[in-house]
Parts: C-alpha cells; structure tokens; sequence
C-alpha cells in the first residue's frame, strides 16, 4: 500500500495538466452550433478556457468551471475576463459537492461538459472529498467501492449533469478501459450515452509520470430508449491524428455494442472478425471456462514476508531445519511451467528467500534458537503489524497448504500455470490453483494457448509499468481448451518458455491444441498475432 505522505504534492491533488493541443482538440469535438452552456469540472489553470475561446465566437456562451485551489482559479478568472466572455462563473471550491446538490434538486444541466478532471487515490482524499465521491455513487444508484480515483466520481456527476443529446470531452486515465473500480463508471455510460469513442495513445501523454491517458468522447442519448452503438477504441501514434477532425474520427469509429459496454472495455480494441473468432473457438465443447476446470485461491498471507521467508543461510544460522519448507512467488523463482526439486535447489544456490518458515508450537516449548529468531522479529515491531497481531501466536501463520498447480499474480508476457512437482508453497503474491479432475500437469500444459493468453489481456489490468495482473475473479472468467487424448511434453515446453520463446511456444501450443478441436493452422496463428495486438499495446510497443 502507498501512504499520502510517500506522495508528491502534484499526486495528492491530482494535478497534471492537459496539453494545450490537445483541450484544444477536445473542445472542438465538444463546441457545436447548438452549445449554449459549458461545465468544467477542474479548470486548473484555464488551458479548456483558452481552447473555449479558440472554438467559438460566441462571448455569451455559459461558463461554470470549478477549481479547487485559488491561485489556479484565479488564473482562469482572468482568462474569461480576458477572452470577453459575457457569462461566466469560476467556482474556487469542491466540484463534487456543488454536483451532489445540483444532482439532488435536479434544475441544472449543461449542453457540453469538458476537461481534465483530478488524478487522485480515494485514500488520498481528504474525509469530506471521501463522502462527497461516496455520495455521487449513491444518488445515483451505483456500487461504490474505495478502490475508486477522485476521477471515477466526476465523471459520473459529469454525465448526469449533461443534457439530453450533449457532448462530454475529457482527458482521463487509460485504466477506465480494464480497472476494476471504473466498472459502474462503465456501466453507466453505456446507459447513458448513445456513443463512447476512445482515443488511445501509444505514448504518454503526461510527462514525469507512468499515468496512460486517453481521450474519451461521449454522446448523450437522446432518449433514455434510445439504443446504444456502444463504446468504440481509435488506437493512435504521435499527434498525427490532430490533423484529422474529431467529428471524423467520432463518426468512423465504429462502436461495439452490448457485453463490451456492461463489462471491461478491453474487447472494443480488437476488429469484429476478431471477436468472431475469438468466440467461435470459445463455443467449442472442449474449451472450458477456469471455473468449470479448476478452483483459484490466493496465496499464504504471513504479514512479514521478510520474516517468514528467507533464504537457505537463515535457516542454518538459526538451525530452522524443521520448521523450513520449499516455497515460491515470483517470476525469479520459475521462468517456466515447472517447480521441481532441481529448481528449488537452484533457487537455494542462487541465495532466493525460498524457504518459508512455519511455527505453530508455543513460544515456551520452541527451542532456543527458535525463540532467538522470534525475539529478533519482535524488536523489529512485526509482532505489532496488522496481519501477525490478530493471530495468537503472531508468528503462527493461518491457511498454510500447497496444490500442485500454482499461479503468479502478475507476468510480463502471459500468464503461466506452473505444475508445482514438489507441493512448495506460495505467498499471496501467486495463487494455489485446484485442478478439478484434471492431471494437473495437462492443466499446466493445456493452460498454455494463445486464447487463455488472450483472455488474460481482456480480463486482467495494469498500470504505468505495462506488468499484466489478475485476481482471482478475473482469472475465473479465463477460457481453457482441453483436447481429448492429447499428449504434451512439458519438459520440453518449460524450456522452451525458460529460453525466451514464448510466442514460439504459443504458437506451437495453439497449432496443436486447436488443431486437435478441428481449427485449421490459420486460425490458431491469427489467435497469436490477436495476443500479440493486445500485449503490444499494454506494453505500449509499436503495433
């Protein structure tokens, strides 16, 4: 977890500032001859202000923009005064609070809504910003939860705010494309607007910072009634594509309608021939869903993990012999899709915290060098973390078992079964995985194909670094094949990912397994080159 006082001032209140080519563009798709009033939710220093006075002549067009502190504020006052806009009010205060009224009394609504709005944890808010972003939830009828970004909450009161047939612009985070915490955000919008276009860039567009940003268009319906076209995604490179009108890009964009919309938005990056195939292969008999195969549970939770897991010196140092079992959770302990004996001991020789120390005896009948290590953790206050101190004793770690199926919770390129030979345990930063009926070691193989690949890049997340995680909801949404009467050699296979060849491997992988299903060659390859797409672009590589 990260702590507000481990943030920059810019993080904690959430200000990066769109570039002005870029308001500019958005305002133009936002600005039409019908726009009689304008919201900024967070003007900042007035850069929508300067793009407003840029895309219409008008100087009687209504402006309400909101900024949170005054020297900015102040800065967009003397904007409008300058530009000679006849209607404006810039608010020095909380957006959220002034929309949770306007929400409430329901007499006020804006025919274009534009802007960037704040970056900002929901951790990081101060209490009352806490219970405003909680309230807009709320009146709106929508599943809060405080995983949120300050972000989420404005657009939601943005789009309620905006009237019957307006337009919405804004420059927001990549992640309301797959996170988690933006799915009643997602939800909402489909509900709400006719259209959503997103522009996704290859770049990043906030200098100093690892934060993806798009730029979202949203038409509201004219009628609630009124059917969807769905949620669309325009993939560009450079700025190239300010050259082309935003009206164009919005009209040629072709959105895709129904699951895209109520779930994730990751299956509208990809064309409608490859949503096709994509789901005639899923409708196989012999492809599963991961629930239908097997069960997720996360990893041992110890609470000091410096503690509980060390390397092969510790254990001799403090004679932990007995209470020292084989253990793994990262990428660094298997590079492939085996965990045996031979790569324990290879983890041990390399110095890797492999060995996971399990205590349960009580304190007076452990033998001194055992109390010696415990006294150690002590004065260093583990005993007081959260996790070891609502447990007696603290260094008695809870729900220790092993599966023969394991799972790392986050992977560079795809994610990998590993066939856990030797039972070692693993930390919650992997998962036990429980193969139902299943050999686990076909499992493992089976798992390795480029469709499961692609699902996990439709179901998972990630975030500045471009490192693919899921939880375990997630991975229960995965689809697996399993081919009657097929045969693998995993030791072969886990070399093979160990000397770096995974699209090699996928590709091997698919041509057999759906090969076996009755798929031709050409259609195995071009599931590759559709993970390829989608892993290009969460690593944000030419594509």
């Amino acid at each position: 977890m990260k702590f507000k006082a481990d943030q920059t001032t810019q993080k904690l209140r959430g200000g990066y500032y769109t570039p002005q080519n870029l308001a500019d563009y958005v305002t133009k798709w936002v600005i039409t001859s019908k726009t009689n009033s304008i919201l900024e939710p967070s003007c900042g220093d007035g850069t929508f202000i300067d793009s407003i006075s840029v895309n219409t002549e008008r100087k009687d067009i209504n402006i309400k923009a909101f900024e949170l502190f005054d020297t900015e504020a102040k800065k967009s006052l003397k904007k409008c005064s300058k530009y000679g806009f006849e209607n404006y009010d810039v608010h020095e205060g909380d957006f959220l609070t002034w929309a949770n009224s306007a929400i409430r009394e329901n007499n006020t609504t804006f025919s274009g809504i534009l802007g960037n709005p704040p970056f900002i944890r929901y951790q990081f808010l101060e209490k009352d910003f806490q219970e405003q972003a909680e309230l807009i939830f709320k009146q709106l009828n929508l599943k809060f939860t405080k995983h949120t970004n300050a972000w989420v909450p404005f657009i939601l009161a943005s789009i309620k705010l905006l009237e019957a047939g307006g337009r919405f612009g804004m420059v927001i985070p990549s992640e309301i494309i797959h996170v988690m915490h933006a799915q009643s955000l997602r939800t909402f919008l489909g509900e709400q607007c006719s259209k959503l276009v997103i522009i996704d860039p290859q770049e990043i567009w906030f200098k100093d910072t690892l934060q993806g940003a798009v730029i979202l268009f949203a038409q509201k319906k004219n009628d609630i009634n009124e059917v969807s076209q769905g949620v669309g995604i325009k993939h560009v490179k450079g700025f190239e594509f300010l050259k082309t009108d935003p009206e164009t890009i919005f009209d040629e964009t072709s959105g895709i309608n129904g699951e895209t919309v109520s779930g994730k938005w990751t299956k509208a990056l990809l064309d409608k021939s490859e949503l096709d195939l994509i789901n005639k292969i899923k409708s196989h008999p012999n492809v599963y869903k991961f629930t239908e195969v097997a069960d997720v549970d996360v990893g041992i939770v110890t609470g000091a993990n410096k503690f509980f897991l060390v390397e092969h010196s510790i254990v001799d140092q403090y004679g932990l012999h007995d209470y020292a079992h084989p253990m793994f959770g990262k990428s660094q302990h298997c590079k492939g899709i085996v965990y045996d004996q031979q790569q324990h001991t290879s983890n041990e020789e390399n110095k890797l915290p492999t060995n996971f120390l399990y205590i349960e005896d009580e304190f007076d009948t452990l033998p001194s060098n055992v109390q010696e290590y415990i006294k150690l953790g002590e004065s260093e206050g583990l005993h007081e973390r959260y996790k070891c101190r609502i447990r007696k004793p603290w260094y008695k770690v809870p729900s220790v078992y092993s599966r023969s199926l394991g799972m790392l919770k986050r992977s560079h390129d795809t994610p990998r079964l590993i066939f856990n030979e030797i039972e070692a345990y693993t930390t919650d930063t992997a998962y036990r995985i429980t193969s139902l009926g299943t050999e686990p070691s076909l499992l493992a193989c089976s798992f390795l194909n480029p469709l499961t690949a692609i699902f996990a890049e439709l179901e998972g997340r990630y975030y500045g670094g471009g490192v693919l995680e899921l939880v375990p909801s997630e991975i229960e949404k995965l689809y697996i094949p399993l081919p009657e009467n097929i045969e693998f050699d995993i030791r072969n296979i886990d070399q093979q990912i160990r000397n770096g060849n995974i699209r090699e491997v996928l590709q091997a992988q698919g041509r057999l397994i759906f090969g076996a299903l009755g798929f031709t060659q050409e259609e195995s390859d071009l599931l590759v080159l559709i993970w390829e797409k989608l892993k290009h672009r969460r690593q944000r590589k030419d594509h």
